[in-house]
């Protein structure tokens, strides 16, 4: 974990004078929430002030998101109460919310794809503001102005990369009028440059009044710009802390987080590259490769691109570059336009998802959610996914459920997911811990080539820690890791080599060891770096 900015932490003492002078916006207050034999939530008491940005900060499954839920409308709570302005209220649904003031972004956007900007601002709104003709577009313009928001309203949303849909969910929530702001990850798929821009238009909405609750996994980002943090372990608050802007060492206040984090345990670096020899062989072989995207249009341009057995190959880029088209096309899921992809001199271009798969293809999608698992079925049925039918968990017409079940439980400790047990519904886990569930089922497969389109997007530094382990170890056992993140930190810690893609094509392709985070930054906003920190790889 590297110190990234200026702010250090304090504990918070708070007296009732100050208190009482400076109201809370919102108040949770003593939240219970279980599911199952699993508490989430536990005695929570948070507060949140006008024009404060509070940072809410724990590892995966420590409660973060179940209590955004309650705060959003999205879950109701066992036990507590949530008061605006000093009022209890009662939130039985996201309607609720919104008429209260409460605006929630989510990890995983609940925007409509088949609708544009605009129509997907108008969902939801009610009052003078529906009633009024051109009141939803106006509004929408000047907030789009604010977040210096690029995407035309007419632009269907299906077609938008990542971080366009990320704004545009925060630009949603602020055409209805939201006086608290939820976020949750917002800048994970953003660019160094789209980040700053964000930490300013968050800036000014503290100024104008707004509470502002930022959900991140970034602790640099958190004591850059929180004014104050509240880190939860295990549903409990293990710390609230106030941020001041002081002179020193920031690495002191990242390691109190850590320790509130974690209770003390740390976060381990993943291993250090091991080095790969250049006249290695190529697992993967990609030779004037075109793909186009939803849209048409040509996403991936004429690419070329080698991963050598035994590397970590790590593609850098402002998303919407081309990053998802490409990992769509290796893993067989996407048909090029031209080129070819030979993996260890297998020929899969074209040929489809079992091709790739049978040529040594494992996959784990940006989208974990959405397409990498089914939110109903349990754990086991998830790890056995791309086994039934193959051999490895029965055959076409039955299951050999005690088999998957013993190797989930293998998996649930290997991997340390945090779940009840095999047959919980992947759905009731954290991010992270469905991340580790794919992750989980790839490994297992030992893949020759193994592609991870964000594979640490939203986790907590020690969840991180232990995916990029895993891949760094994968690789280290001969076989090839292709690792496309918007994360420079976690690149430059395990990639051998990086390629930055930009508008579908790689722009440079440099070793790890010649470049550090900003030189990556100036060339994936298409700048360039200079000789020594550009030396080809």
């Amino acid at each position: 974990m590297t110190p990234t900015t200026t702010r250090t932490i304090r504990e918070r003492v708070a007296s009732d004078a100050v208190a009482a002078a400076d109201p809370a916006l919102i108040e949770a207050r003593g939240i219970g929430k279980r599911y199952g034999a699993v508490r989430a939530l536990d005695d929570v008491t948070v507060a949140i002030r006008r024009g404060e940005i509070l940072g809410l900060l724990g590892e995966n499954g420590a409660g973060k998101t179940t209590l955004m839920n309650v705060l959003g409308g999205m879950t109701a709570p066992d036990a507590g109460a949530v008061l605006i302005e000093g009022r209890p209220v009662r939130i039985g649904t996201p309607r609720d919310a919104l008429r209260l003031g409460i605006g929630t972004v989510y990890q995983h956007f609940a925007l409509v794809p088949t609708l544009t900007v605009l129509e997907n601002a108008r969902l939801g709104v009610g009052g003078p503001l529906a009633r009024t003709p051109g009141a939803v577009e106006r509004r929408l313009a000047e907030v789009g102005r604010q977040l210096g928001m690029d995407v035309p309203p007419g632009a269907v949303v299906g077609h938008l990369s990542l971080g366009q849909r990320q704004r545009v969910e925060i630009a949603r929530a602020l055409v209805r009028g939201a006086r608290v702001l939820l976020l949750d990850e917002p800048t994970s798929a953003l660019s160094p440059p789209e980040v700053d821009g964000l930490m300013a238009t968050l800036r000014e909405l503290r100024a104008r009044g707004v509470a502002v609750v930022l959900i991140t996994h970034k602790l640099g980002e958190a004591l850059r710009l929180c004014d104050r943090v509240v880190v939860l372990r295990q549903g409990r608050v293990a710390g609230d802390l106030d941020a001041d802007i002081l002179d020193g060492d920031s690495t002191v206040a990242e390691r109190r987080v850590v320790d509130l984090m974690f209770g003390g345990s740390g976060v381990a670096a993943p291993p250090p590259t091991s080095g790969v020899p250049a006249d290695a062989r190529a697992a993967l072989a990609v030779r004037g490769l075109v793909v186009r995207g939803d849209g048409g249009d040509a996403a991936i341009r004429g690419l070329d691109l080698a991963v050598r057995a035994g590397e970590v190959f790590g593609i850098a880029g402002v998303d919407g570059n081309g990053q998802t088209e490409l990992a769509d096309a290796i893993a067989g899921q996407r048909a090029p336009s031209a080129g070819t992809i030979a993996v260890d001199g297998v020929e899969i271009a074209g040929r489809g998802v079992g091709a790739a798969a049978t040529a040594g293809v494992g996959y784990v999608t940006g989208d974990r959610i959405g397409e990498g698992s089914v939110a109903a079925a349990s754990v086991a049925e998830n790890l056995a996914l791309k086994e039934v039918g193959s051999g490895g968990e029965g055959s076409r017409f039955w299951l050999d459920r005690r088999g998957m079940e013993r190797r989930a439980r293998a998996a649930i400790e290997r991997f340390a997911i945090r779940a009840p047990g095999p047959a919980t519904p992947i759905g009731r886990l954290s991010g992270g811990n469905v991340q580790k569930v794919l992750l989980a089922r790839e490994l297992a497969r030992v893949p020759p080539l193994l592609v991870c389109h964000q594979p640490t997007h939203g986790l907590d530094a020690r969840t991180a820690r232990d995916v990029l382990t895993a891949l760094r170890a994968h690789a280290d056992g001969g076989r090839a890791v292709l690792v496309i993140s918007s994360e420079l930190d976690d690149l430059l810690a395990i990639a051998d080599r990086i390629g930055v893609l930009v508008d579908g094509r790689l722009a440079a392709t440099v070793a790890r060891v010649d470049v550090d985070a900003d030189a990556i930054g100036r060339l994936m906003v298409g700048g360039h770096v200079s000789a020594p920190d550009r030396r080809p790889a």
